[in-house]
């Protein structure tokens, strides 16, 4: 009875220890997990949530902004979710509203309908998270910056370059990018106020919506039944142009009009080597996606708008504060000193479909 009664005993102040070292033992883990969050705040392991939404990675340049300012977030300790709209305006509302229920601390919008978003980013300011529009500026959104290159500027270059390229003036054509973008808008005011006073006269203007390129081959046929005695076409980007000049090409043509774009795509420069295509507006794609990774993570530390930011950009309702950066009009004359000397694309990529160097003249290849 008394060895029955002893094991009893020990039984029960092994459970009793146990209990004791289970409580000691949660204790000191809620004790080590609430270190350990708070060593991470205080040594800034805790990294920042940046959310990037882009239109569609069609266009071959947002897969460039992208990889770069992805590089530039995670060398400065940020993680970026990067999410594709597929060229679908509620499609990117869906994806800021998913950011905004994963708590970023920054979204970054590359907009699809610069006019669609601005209910989905006062819904982002609700939730404390600060917004940036790159390259297009979201409309009536009053997003806390803006950052892109001078799109009038873009258009002032198109225009000048036409000028210089077609001496005796003529007709020509502006097939342009979506209207719902306003850096068409901009380019087009740029392009159109340098012309003025000048010999160039635009017969025939078309937007091709949602920037999709493809809807330029039935512009550009249209309008050479009417006017085929062209002698420019002003392309709303690169990707327009290729579809453009391809038309172009169809008609004997290719060469003989003059045909500018923006954006510095690969297949744009190696046109230009070849003397289909005349200039390219270049915008430096890695300094605007590295400065609008910086400016995210600064915004996101210091929970505003760095003071370095100093220039404004009306939206439409608001003044928003921007930063903008100056394009380059690239021909034959200066590819390889800006693009390949630049490393923005390498000589025999550049060079890929042509013998052509740098003694190559470029003004040869077009009727004048």
């Amino acid at each position: 009875m008394s060895w029955g009664k002893g094991i009893k005993n020990l039984v029960v102040f092994l459970c009793m220890s146990a209990l004791m070292l289970t409580g000691c033992t949660t204790e000191k883990t809620e004790q080590t997990t609430a270190q350990e969050t708070d060593t991470q705040e205080k040594t800034g392991e805790k990294k920042i949530q940046i959310g990037l939404t882009v239109d569609s990675f069609v266009i071959e340049r947002w897969i460039r902004d992208r990889d770069v300012f992805v590089a530039t977030a995670r060398e400065l300790g940020a993680e970026v979710n990067v999410q594709d709209a597929g060229a679908d305006a509620k499609e990117q509302i869906s994806q800021i509203d998913y950011f905004i229920k994963k708590h970023m601390d920054v979204i970054v919008i590359i907009a699809r309908d610069c006019g669609a978003l601005s209910d989905a980013v006062e819904r982002a300011h609700s939730a404390g998270i600060r917004v940036i529009s790159y390259d297009r500026m979201v409309q009536d959104a009053d997003t806390d910056m803006y950052i892109s290159f001078d799109n009038r500027k873009v258009g002032e270059i198109m225009a000048q370059s036409m000028l210089e390229a077609i001496p005796d003036g003529g007709k020509i054509f502006m097939i342009q990018g979506s209207a719902t973008d306003n850096n068409v808008a901009m380019v087009k005011e740029g392009f159109e106020d340098t012309l003025k006073g000048g010999n160039l006269q635009v017969v025939y203007e078309a937007n091709c919506e949602g920037w999709t390129a493809e809807l330029a081959v039935d512009f550009v046929e249209e309008a050479l039944e009417k006017y085929p005695d062209v002698k420019g076409i002003m392309c709303g980007n690169d990707d327009i142009a290729s579809q453009v000049i391809q038309v172009l090409a169809e008609n004997q043509l290719a060469g003989k009009v003059i045909v500018v774009g923006q954006d510095g795509d690969l297949a744009a420069c190696q046109r230009i080597v070849e003397g289909t295509q005349y200039m390219t507006a270049f915008k430096s794609i890695e300094d605007l996606a590295r400065q609008a990774a910086e400016y995210a993570v600064k915004m996101a530390q210091e929970g505003k708008v760095p003071s370095d930011v100093t220039d404004t950009m009306n939206d439409g309702s608001y003044e928003v504060p921007a930063k903008i950066l100056a394009p380059v009009a690239v021909t034959r004359d200066n590819i390889d000193e800006v693009i390949i000397d630049g490393g923005f694309h390498r000589r025999d990529e550049v060079y890929l479909n042509t013998d052509y160097d740098t003694d190559y003249d470029n003004s040869e290849s077009y009727a004048q």
